[in-house]
């Protein structure tokens, strides 16, 4: 296994939407699927992601969202001490929400490539 992605809320909205870029993104679990590249999700963006379903779809958009996110490869990353402690230092010396955060700074510790689809974060550079 070579590459390893870190996925933040936006791009798995892009995903579960079909919005802009959601092809490009749909090309990462079908190569985790066949064991060519990791990827993960920090338990706080996964959080965000339901959040969002729900305020725009209901409860049921958010369980749509459950259901999709769960039968993907994707290593769901709690948000330990270690990680917040890093999330933090990168939210005091960057201008990212917190939730951003969370999803840069698994990347950083894990070594790994940020998918995002929110214009702010893809400037970051960790």
């Amino acid at each position: 296994m070579s590459r390893h992605y870190v996925f933040d809320a936006f791009a798995l909205l892009a995903y579960l939407r079909g919005e802009p870029g959601a092809e490009r993104i749909r090309q990462l679990p079908l190569s985790a699927h066949a064991g060519k590249i990791r990827l993960s999700l920090c338990l706080m963006n996964y959080g965000e992601v339901l959040y969002i379903s729900e305020r725009q779809g209901g409860r049921p958009a958010a369980e749509e969202a459950i259901r999709i996110i769960d039968h993907l490869p994707i290593e769901i990353v709690p948000a330990d001490r270690d990680l917040t402690f890093a999330a933090a230092h990168i939210k005091a010396n960057h201008s990212l929400s917190y939730a951003d955060v969370f999803a840069a700074a698994l990347a950083r510790v894990q070594g790994a490539t940020l998918v995002t689809g929110d214009r702010h974060s893809s400037n970051w550079k960790g």
